[in-house]
């Protein structure tokens, strides 16, 4: 099953920045993801498990970095994505 994710993430500290593109760049450097980002969140698309494996992973590394963060998150099933069901 495909997954879609519309992530945005939040950092609850003056240095915010760098947390979110660290994160960003961690999620582009997985082969099996497509990603995309703008100037509000990132839209992740991949395999089901690979990519709630990819997510909890790379959260918990936020959150072990970076201490207290947000995260906002969608979750759409790709499979049903186009097909007007």
């Amino acid at each position: 099953m495909k997954l879609v994710v519309d992530i945005s993430l939040y950092p609850l500290n003056e240095i915010y920045i760098a947390p979110i593109q660290a994160f960003i760049d961690r999620l582009n450097e997985d082969a099996d993801l497509e990603t995309s980002t703008s100037a509000a969140s990132t839209i992740i698309k991949g395999e089901y498990e690979h990519v709630m494996s990819v997510l909890g992973r790379e959260m918990k590394r936020t959150y072990n970095e970076n201490g207290q963060a947000i995260f906002v998150c969608k979750f759409l099933n790709g499979d049903k994505m186009g097909s007007g069901e």
